[in-house]
């Protein structure tokens, strides 16, 4: 439910309601995305949310109260909590190495990464690599993922291979299949119902893209082509969840207590100023000044975000399908970029 008041703004809660609907509907007829959901608030909960559009350009029915989107790489920090919450329970460190957890993997680079360098991108592992149209099988994509080339570990370099990497190892080590380990750790002791694997009902869905791959339009599956091949179940992607939902995370994160207090502080960047499954704020190019430089966030390519912001006990969440019908640039990065410009406003 929604906090009272405005969270510390100076603007009502109704004008930057106001404010975001009209800017995401001119987005919209913009051809950006057919639905769009928000919600923005602080420690205490939601102070502003909506939903507008429909589920696809070809359903003109009006997407219904918390429609369901592909959160695509917003998997990352979740997975990532998951992981921290099994290290605070001592069946895991940062400095676990993922050949040390996963023994069936060869001596490769891959296998020498630690987890504190994957869930900081710097692992050297590689960026975007689409394993799915050579490996058409879970067992040869972790075969070949285990033999990927890493580059120099040490600099910031945002790869989804090593996420994929770090859900096997939370697997091994939890003895639980992913969906369930994050169901287990996170969804269940936050009360998120709605924050979940695939594949979920259509009808909930927002449909993403018309894809060549498949031959079809994907609604209520996971979109990235190595999850589809993975089962749907990733470190890198492949949860479905809703705007307010996602503000249940942040609100706690805000909070603190899902993590220790010393992994909670290097889950912030405290420590060493990179978080741990979060992009840093020089990498979330898309805030402006209404935001601190302790804020962290992450993308997802169909068109979502969450930012936290603990300096300012704010966050921000904005999801839509940006992909749909095609993952055609059509001006998407502006609005998010004026999505938080607005949202952030006091």
């Amino acid at each position: 439910m929604p906090a009272e008041g405005n969270g510390g703004s100076g603007i009502p809660e109704e004008a930057t309601n106001r404010a975001v609907r009209e800017m995401l509907c001119r987005a919209r007829e913009a051809g950006q995305f057919s639905a769009a959901a928000w919600a923005v608030g602080t420690s205490e909960g939601i102070f502003s949310c909506g939903e507008l559009g429909t589920p696809a350009w070809d359903d003109a029915s009006p997407i219904g109260p918390e429609p369901l989107f592909d959160l695509a790489s917003v998997t990352k920090p979740i997975v990532a909590l998951a992981v921290l919450r099994l290290i605070d329970r001592g069946a895991l460190s940062l400095d676990t190495r993922v050949g040390e957890v996963l023994d069936g993997w060869p001596d490769t680079p891959m296998a020498r990464a630690n987890l504190w360098s994957l869930l900081t991108h710097t692992s050297g592992a590689p960026g975007p690599t689409p394993l799915y149209r050579d490996y058409p099988d879970r067992a040869s994509l972790i075969e070949a993922l285990a033999r990927l080339p890493v580059t120099v570990p040490g600099e910031w370099r945002y790869s989804s291979m090593g996420f994929i990497s770090l859900g096997l190892v939370a697997e091994m080590a939890s003895g639980l299949s992913l969906d369930e380990l994050v169901e287990r750790e996170v969804a269940q002791p936050l009360g998120m119902n709605d924050v979940r694997y695939g594949p979920v009902a259509p009808g909930r869905a927002v449909a993403t893209e018309d894809c060549p791959w498949r031959g079809h339009q994907v609604r209520g599956s996971v979109h990235d082509e190595n999850a589809v091949v993975m089962g749907g179940v990733a470190g890198h992607a492949g949860l479905f969840g809703t705007a307010g939902e996602l503000g249940k995370l942040a609100a706690a994160l805000l909070r603190g207590g899902l993590l220790s207090p010393e992994t909670d502080r290097a889950m912030r960047g405290s420590i060493d100023g990179r978080p741990l499954g979060w992009w840093p704020r020089e990498q979330c190019t898309y805030l402006g000044p209404g935001t601190s430089a302790s804020a962290f966030g992450h993308t997802g390519f169909t068109g979502t975000s969450l930012v936290v912001d603990p300096s300012e006990d704010r966050w921000y969440c904005l999801l839509t399908n940006r992909i749909h019908p095609t993952r055609e640039s059509r001006g998407f990065e502006d609005t998010r970029v004026a999505f938080h410009a607005v949202a952030a406003l006091r």
